[in-house]
């Protein structure tokens, strides 16, 4: 028996054909849904003509046969996330591509989070925040809107802004972070990062997105990078070179989770802000799963209580890690607070 007997393909089945070659139809199926941990089948079919010489199939530009016409993949090879699956044909003197894909869902809801309040700090209510990190007792901030971008050192318990500067006004300034003692800062659409010295601010590089599209938050790891890009992808860039090197899908069981916007990394996993819905998301960094959420809904009603807070775009933006004494900061674009707040799994 066949190995995609024992798999639920997706009649999802892509044909190829030209008028060159007549002669030649193929199909390719795929398990349309399934969930990581478990196998996935991808069989290769011809429906018309001469024997092919050989077929080669492929996930994500990488080869899973050897001589086979059907496999099944192990799907926590790849992560979750929709993949693209590839079958070249190989025939005397020709070669066609076919085409599909394959969407791999976690296996688990993400834990729920509630919250309590540790402190409350004040903060800039002008300050559109866009990044937010802490390092060696301060605040570094980011803020966002072409013509009022700017890259702040903040007093946490005062909220003032004890050193900045200004990004050019064509640029809508995105998020920060600090690795070996620079800042790199993300713009919005201009597909252009900049590098500034943690010490003077004086703005000392700057580099291109190479893969994605846009920049919206970033962190780091020991040795590299790690943006968002306001989908549900999330990149991993050389330190060196900023160079962006691969991504990983963020999905819960169910779907895929986009609007990723300002990141940090906390114990080895991406928390991360979800635009408009004053949320935090719990992202697994090495298999892009959903491990958990909070609503923080309520620290929004708190400041909107003194503020006249804008629906839909003074919204929570800004997790900042104090790893030393384990201390996590939120704040939002022109809230006029900054709080400290511990998460409770429910």
């Amino acid at each position: 028996m066949r190995v995609y007997t024992y798999f639920a393909l997706a009649l999802s089945i892509v044909t190829i054909t030209s008028c060159s070659d007549t002669g030649y139809k193929f199909k390719l199926n795929t398990s349309k849904k399934t969930t990581l941990g478990k196998k996935a089948a991808i069989k290769f079919e011809q429906l018309k003509g001469e024997k092919i010489d050989s077929v080669q199939l492929f996930v994500d530009k990488k080869r899973v046969n050897k001589n086979e016409t059907s496999v099944a993949i192990n799907t926590a090879d790849f992560g979750v996330g929709k993949h693209a699956v590839t079958a070249l044909a190989f025939y005397p003197n020709k070669s066609k591509k076919i085409n599909n894909s394959i969407e791999i869902l976690a296996k688990d809801a993400p834990a729920v989070y509630s919250y309590k309040i540790i402190n409350t700090f004040p903060h800039d209510k002008d300050a559109y925040t866009q990044g937010l990190e802490y390092k060696d007792g301060f605040l570094y901030e980011t803020t966002g809107r072409r013509g009022q971008s700017t890259l702040r050192k903040v007093d946490i318990k005062t909220g003032e802004v004890l050193q900045k500067v200004g990004l050019d006004k064509k640029y809508f300034g995105e998020g920060m972070t600090i690795l070996n003692n620079k800042i790199y800062w993300l713009t919005w659409q201009a597909r252009k990062g900049f590098v500034y010295d943690l010490d003077t601010f004086k703005q000392v590089g700057e580099f291109d997105y190479n893969h994605s599209n846009e920049g919206w938050g970033l962190t780091h790891n020991d040795n590299e990078l790690i943006k968002s890009d306001g989908t549900n992808k999330i990149w991993f860039l050389n330190s060196e070179n900023q160079k962006e090197k691969r991504n990983i899908q963020v999905y819960t069981n169910k779907y895929p989770v986009d609007n990723l916007n300002e990141i940090e990394l906390i114990n080895g996993k991406i928390y991360a802000n979800k635009w408009q819905q004053n949320s935090i998301v719990i992202i697994n960094s090495e298999t892009g799963v959903v491990e958990g959420v909070a609503n923080l809904n309520g620290l929004r009603d708190i400041v909107a209580k003194e503020q006249n807070l804008e629906p839909s775009d003074d919204v929570l933006n800004g997790i900042a890690y104090d790893s030393e004494n384990n201390r996590l900061f939120v704040t939002g674009k022109h809230w006029g607070k900054l709080f400290e707040i511990e998460l409770i799994k429910k």
